[in-house]
């Protein structure tokens, strides 16, 4: 980095006269950030469809919808299907596997059924977790990489004032203002993430209650069908 008059303050310019390690930080908490911005759309999406697919799930369910067709339509297309969907799929299945086998008795039926459906609800809320442990490393990291970036940068400065007699306003404040930009970078990378890995958690959170709520209410539509049986 040379000590000097910068004639073009942009941030651009600031960016091509940094040395060679604060660009090297500055272009890899771009690359991070970019790839934030990717996760969070996706994850996004991903959340507004399982809020949408639980609603659909609910409203044919709770409207009388017969089960067993309601589990065949899901077993036909799996993947079509929301979390709950498949919550449900996993417990019906196990049900059905059960109750007519001769002596199982109510409680053990819809305690398997219970257990296949966490074992589903465990996956889902897995799967839907994803990538959100990246979010909260780049949120937690990021300022610090920029503030590396600046430290170095700021060190750079103060070693080339050695090369000149005198070392005024003028000479160190380009340096420190292109160094200064790493921070920035870093803070531009870490807040989105932040910001969107705690929403994210909140949904998230919401819908393993929603999950949770509905296995407690089906088990108990299976136990009655048990003993009805």
């Amino acid at each position: 980095m040379e000590i000097g008059v910068v004639q073009d303050a942009s941030m651009w310019a600031m960016v091509a006269d940094a040395s060679m390690v604060v660009k090297f930080v500055m272009g890899l908490l771009l690359l991070v950030s970019l790839v934030s911005w990717w996760h969070i759309f996706v994850k996004m999406y991903t959340l507004i469809r399982a809020k949408a697919r639980a609603h659909a799930f609910e409203e044919a369910f709770w409207n009388g919808a017969e089960m067993n067709k309601l589990a065949q339509r899901i077993a036909a297309d799996h993947a079509a299907g929301g979390q709950m969907d498949r919550i449900f799929e996993a417990g019906f299945r196990e049900y059905t596997k059960l109750k007519n086998q001769p002596g199982a008795e109510p409680a053990d039926i819809a305690g398997s059924a219970r257990r296949a459906m966490l074992a589903a609800y465990q996956r889902e809320v897995d799967a839907l977790e994803s990538n959100l442990t990246w979010l909260a490393t780049v949120g937690s990291v990021s300022p610090y990489v920029g503030l590396f970036g600046t430290v170095w940068g700021i060190m750079s400065v103060f070693r080339s004032l050695g090369n000149i007699g005198q070392a005024t306003l003028a000479n160190v404040a380009p340096g420190i203002s292109e160094t200064l930009i790493a921070t920035a970078m870093g803070l531009f990378a870490a807040i989105p993430a932040t910001v969107a890995y705690n929403h994210f958690a909140r949904d998230i959170d919401q819908l393993a209650i929603r999950f949770e709520s509905f296995m407690d209410e089906f088990v108990n539509i299976l136990q009655r069908q048990a003993y009805k049986r």
